[in-house]
């Protein structure tokens, strides 16, 4: 989950139907006051204040449902950390409202720590298809998309253009450009986030799904990971190392360090979330006015993203689910995903704002990106989830520093998946 800058306030006619949220709860008992009341959300570190001033609009208009922002730490991991332990604390939890990246969504509704929800009550029609399979586990809504994310390739289209090229749409045209262009402009080739942590685990599944494989199915139950696309996939993410076209720096890489390595003109082409667009358009960057952006390649056309960003889900000990319910409204409603967008620069949820030509021209970037959003798939589903994504770590992380073939690394896989499945 990414939080660089986003929404701002919101307008949102609250007519939600929400008799039937509360019917549907964990605990339909609900807390001591009831349906309606004070709550508080917790969501990895705000680092802009954009969601205060959010929040700020809610309790000016709902004094009676004010709402406490508790920030956890900037890593992943330690909210991923920190929200289970409350969670697990039961009544005792201090966490109404929780801001959870996609990939969490499985494990938390396997435990019991989130409550499900009724599709009819939020606008889930307006949001882009895919994002709301992130939302959802064992066929049940268990969260609602708030912020959408999907990998693009990132290139120097003033180097390109220099040399007759078109943007790379297949693996093999990205490494010829990457083995025979960038070198003459003193470039290393590609990049992606290659250190063992949650963005190799999504280079890895961006790979095999490219290439037409999977890495589980049924929530997780099943493992499909051990298959000639796999093998092809976690292949060219060694080949390149092993070739020379992506540096081994690399392997030392999460999203920040990628982004600046491409910012300051050190890369032909790079794979990363569109905040890194941003970033390198801005005034001042040695790139502005000289990138571009399209879906990433595969081996015979566009490839497969990975999607990210984040879903808001509702305690299965929130004190009061029918605020809880109207804020997650009001988040998800048009005019505070706007500013999602303009104020944040992150990808909204709502697919009209993909469409808006007022906004294309100040983020060029929007139709590709929606073309990614709606090719791209979620993680591997699982209510270990965790235990998934260490493994694909360690596994693609041994292939890609030599002390494994791709061959051998997709057997290990399977077999170690197998063994998170069967636990």
């Amino acid at each position: 989950m990414r939080w660089t800058r986003a929404a701002g306030r919101g307008l949102l006619a609250l007519a939600v139907v929400l008799t039937g949220y509360v019917a549907s709860g964990a605990h339909a008992g609900e807390g001591p006051g009831g349906g309606r009341g004070p709550l508080t959300l917790a969501t990895g570190g705000d680092l802009t204040g954009y969601l205060g001033s959010v929040l700020d609009g809610w309790n000016r208009a709902h004094p009676d449902e004010r709402i406490t922002l508790v920030e956890l730490p900037d890593s992943s991991d330690e909210t991923y950390a920190q929200m289970q332990t409350d969670l697990r604390s039961g009544d005792r939890s201090r966490f109404d409202i929780l801001n959870i990246d996609v990939n969490w969504t499985s494990q938390f509704a396997a435990a019991g720590w989130i409550r499900p929800l009724p599709r009819e009550s939020f606008p889930l029609d307006t949001f882009l298809p895919p994002v709301v399979d992130t939302a959802t586990y064992d066929g049940r809504l268990y969260a609602v998309p708030y912020v959408t994310n999907a990998g693009l390739l990132l290139y120097r289209a003033d180097i390109l253009e220099r040399e007759g090229l078109a943007p790379p749409r297949t693996w093999a045209e990205l490494e010829s450009y990457a083995e025979s262009v960038a070198p003459k402009y003193g470039l290393d080739g590609y990049a992606g986030q290659f250190l063992p942590y949650e963005g190799l685990t999504v280079n890895a599944a961006e790979a095999v799904y490219s290439a037409g494989g999977t890495i589980l199915g049924d929530e997780g139950e099943r493992v499909t990971v051990n298959s000639e696309a796999a093998r092809e996939g976690i292949g060219f993410l060694v080949r390149g190392l092993g070739e020379g076209w992506i540096p081994q720096e690399a392997l030392a890489w999460k999203e920040e360090e990628s982004k600046q390595a491409f910012q300051n003109g050190e890369l032909l082409f790079l794979r990363n979330w569109p905040y890194a667009y941003v970033g390198a358009a801005e005034p001042g960057s040695p790139v502005a006015g000289k990138i571009g952006a399209v879906p990433l390649p595969g081996p015979d056309g566009p490839g497969t993203s990975v999607l990210g960003g984040s879903n808001l889900a509702v305690s299965s000990y929130a004190r009061h689910p029918e605020t809880a319910a109207r804020l997650i409204a009001y988040l998800t409603g048009e005019s505070v995903q706007r500013q999602v967008l303009t104020r944040g620069a992150l990808p909204p949820v709502r697919a009209d704002l993909y469409e808006d030509p007022e906004l294309i021209r100040a983020f060029p970037y929007l139709p590709t990106l929606r073309e990614s959003v709606l090719s791209a798939a979620p993680r591997p589903k699982s209510p270990r989830y965790d235990q998934v994504s260490l493994v694909v770590q360690a596994v693609v992380r041994d292939a890609l520093t030599g002390r494994q073939t791709p061959a051998a690394a997709v057997r290990r896989l399977a077999s170690e998946l197998a063994a998170v499945s069967s636990r």
